[in-house]
C-alpha cells in the first residue's frame, strides 16, 4: 500500500516541480544556499556531505562552492555498482565532477568509501517530499536508506525541499531512514519531529 502511495505522490511532486518556471528555480536554489550556509555556521568544525542536484531537485552547485568558500570540505555521493550504502569522494569545485551512473555527475577525486559519512558534521540529502516527523520521500533507488544508518547520533540529516513539500504527512515503509530537519526556500530550516537520528 505505502508503494503505491508513494507512486502517486512522486507523480504530484514531480510534476510540481517540472512547473516551476527556471526563475523560480533560481530564486529558491539561491535562498537554498543562504540559508544552507546559515545552518554550517552553526556547526562544529568538519566535513559536509551533500549531493549534486539533477533535473528540478532543489539546491545547486552554488550551495557546494558556498561551503567550500566557509572553509568547510564537500563531501559527495558515488553510486555503488550494484545497490548498497553510498560511497563518498571530495567535491573540489565543477572540474572535480565526471560522469556517473544513472544519468548523475560525481567526483573524480579518489573514493574514501561508505564510512566517510561518519566524519561528517551535517547530511545534506535530496528528497521529493518530507513530513513533520521526518518521514522522507525519495526516488525509490534506497541508496540513501542504505547510507543514512551509518550517521552518527546528533549529526542533523537535512533534506533540501522547494516550497510545498514539507507535508503532514508521507508514505513510509519500515526500512525508510528519517532526516532530522529540512530547509526550504521559505521559512528556512525546519526540525522535524524526528528529534533522534536517522
Amino acid at each position: 500500500m505505502a508503494e503505491q502511495e508513494k507512486h502517486v505522490l512522486r507523480t504530484r511532486v514531480l510534476g510540481a516541480r517540472r512547473a516551476l518556471t527556471a526563475r523560480q528555480r533560481a530564486t529558491a536554489a539561491e535562498e537554498l544556499r543562504g540559508h544552507v550556509l546559515e545552518l554550517a555556521q552553526e556547526l562544529r568544525d568538519g566535513p559536509v556531505c551533500a549531493y549534486l542536484p539533477v533535473g528540478t531537485e532543489p539546491g545547486s552547485v552554488a550551495v557546494l562552492d558556498g561551503l567550500r568558500a566557509a572553509g568547510r570540505s564537500v563531501l559527495l555521493p558515488v553510486v555503488p555498482p550494484r545497490p548498497g550504502p553510498l560511497d563518498w569522494a571530495a567535491y573540489t569545485g565543477p572540474g572535480s565532477l565526471g560522469p556517473g551512473p544513472l544519468g548523475l555527475r560525481e567526483p573524480v577525486t579518489p573514493r574514501l568509501g561508505p564510512a566517510a559519512v561518519r566524519t561528517a558534521v551535517l547530511v545534506l540529502v535530496p528528497a521529493l517530499a518530507v513530513d513533520r516527523s521526518g518521514r522522507r520521500l525519495g526516488r525509490g533507488g534506497g541508496y540513501y536508506d542504505r547510507t543514512l544508518g551509518a550517521v552518527p547520533p546528533g549529526v542533523p540529516v537535512v533534506a533540501l525541499l522547494h516550497d510545498g513539500e514539507l507535508l503532514d504527512e508521507v508514505p513510509a515503509d519500515p526500512h525508510d531512514r528519517p532526516v532530522t530537519g529540512v530547509v526550504l526556500p521559505t521559512p528556512g530550516t525546519v526540525a522535524t519531529g524526528n528529534n533522534g537520528r536517522p
